[in-house]
């Protein structure tokens, strides 16, 4: 079978990620439960794939045979985008095919919240959107740069490894940009980023000190930086970025990041009743308490201002997957297995409606 047949096969079955792994067959994930299909694949066959899905995006393989692992993307015409990651275990290859869309996602359809949507409507500070890998990052961010370029005149400049949703020019100039294909590294594109006139700078990760110094930098000098992390929840997100610096710099780092923090959204994916899967978010807006918070190295209470503050468009993980349970879009147990306090969970589930 070639790389088409199995990425049609994907695309036919609406799977979110295709997984090729020596001595298995080709496996396909359709709402987050993986399904097998056809022969087993072998070292050969796989190397055969490999190649031709760097062919398809016209790209060498220097980078895997020298580190190991490589990300890039490339698009089939009438089929769909693809982002791949290639990866070497045991001796063999191995591919990792996330399925995304020509066109835009659609937010209403996918269930993001206006207290989310809000900050495409923001001019200036840090927001950072969190969650496991897989969770959704990317889609929701995809929805505030469109709605963004939809609705505003400006400048966003996008910095990510590989490019996933492709912006067309509206209202906005949208300037992407691919580490190893148009830039080297995140903190490096930061910086020149602030020479080019941005409005609207959105990094696709924040990985190392260097990434997270550059992004704050940029939010202190007046533009709008949007992030991701894999954490999830506001408190655990300042105390990775602040354990990211050695001791010495972090009264630092949580004074800076006081200053210009402006949100943070996490979402993990839940199961839907209907079979699909749908986003549950927790979001805080910042406020003096929680800059205050932020810079006395009390995180740990954001939990407390964020359950509290519904009214300001916050609310908490556990709060959303509550009322998504409510509303019966999904079950108790999965509001139960994916909640924070699961006592707390248990006895709002048990109240009546």
């Amino acid at each position: 079978m070639d790389l088409q047949s199995i990425l049609s096969e994907a695309v036919r079955r609406e799977a979110s990620d295709v997984l090729l792994i020596p001595g298995l067959p080709a496996s396909y994930k359709v709402s987050g439960v993986i399904g097998r299909e056809g022969d087993r694949l072998f070292p050969d066959a796989l190397n055969a794939l490999a190649g031709e899905a760097y062919a398809l995006a016209g790209r060498s393989m220097d980078r895997l045979e020298r580190t190991g692992d490589d990300d890039f993307s490339f698009a089939v015409p009438g089929l769909s985008r693809f982002r791949v990651n290639a990866l070497r275990q045991r001796g063999s290859i191995g591919l990792v095919i996330r399925v995304v869309s020509f066109t835009l996602p659609d937010r209403e359809k996918l269930g993001i919240p206006d207290n989310v949507m809000a900050f495409a409507g923001y001019s200036r500070g840090l927001v950072l959107f969190t969650g496991p890998a897989g969770s959704g990052k990317t889609t929701t961010l995809a929805c505030i740069v469109d709605a963004v370029n939809t609705k505003r005149n400006l400048h966003v400049i996008t910095i990510e490894d590989p490019i996933e949703y492709l912006h067309q020019h509206k209202k906005s100039v949208v300037t992407q940009r691919e580490l190893a294909t148009d830039t080297q590294s995140y903190d490096a594109a930061l910086r020149a980023s602030l020479r080019e006139a941005p409005d609207i700078i959105l990094v696709g990760e924040m990985r190392d000190a260097e990434t997270i110094r550059a992004a704050v930098t940029a939010a202190e000098t007046g533009h709008l930086v949007i992030s991701t992390l894999h954490t999830l929840g506001a408190s655990n997100t300042i105390d990775r970025i602040v354990d990211a610096f050695p001791p010495e710099q972090q009264q630092q780092i949580r004074t800076q990041l006081a200053l210009v923090l402006e949100g943070v959204v996490s979402q993990q994916l839940v199961p839907a009743e209907d079979g699909t899967l749908i986003p549950a978010f927790e979001v805080m807006t910042v406020t003096p308490a929680v800059r205050n918070m932020v810079r006395e190295s009390k995180a740990h209470q954001l939990d407390n201002v964020i359950s509290t503050s519904l009214d300001m468009g916050m609310v908490t993980m556990d709060q959303s997957l509550l009322k998504l349970a409510k509303e019966g879009r999904i079950t108790h147990d999965t509001a139960l297995r994916h909640c924070i306090n699961g006592d707390w969970m248990q006895k709002r589930l048990s109240l009546p409606t």
